[in-house]
Order: C-alpha cells, then structure tokens, then sequence
C-alpha cells in the first residue's frame, strides 16, 4: 500500500514513520521516499490501521 505524506520532510519524520508502523505490525515492510513524500508499506495490517497509526504519529496520509 502506498501512502502520499505531505507533511514528511526529513530523515526524523522517515523514521518516525517507520518506527509508528512497526508498533502497529513488527514484521511490515516500510520504504520512505522523502523526495516524493511517499511511503510504501508492505503488512497484513488492514490499510485504514495503517493510515491511523500514521495519523496518530502525526503524518497524516492523503
């Protein structure tokens, strides 16, 4: 699943990601591409948890 982030501008805000989608499901996958402020993620989570847990981190996906 892929995610546009606006508000990810840095290597912080990359890792904060990474580290909000882990919590929810150890095992997902996260590729961050902040040039183009996406992620993809790959997990078994449904992909309106994942959208949550980045919300909650605050990256809210669009």
């Amino acid at each position: 699943m892929e995610f546009n982030i606006p508000a990810m501008s840095c290597g912080h805000c990359a890792s904060a990601i990474t580290q909000a989608v882990k919590s929810l499901d150890p095992a997902a996958q996260v590729s961050v591409d902040l040039a183009a402020k996406k992620v993809v993620v790959q997990s078994s989570q449904d992909r309106l948890a994942v959208a949550a847990v980045l919300a909650e981190a605050g990256y809210p996906a669009q």
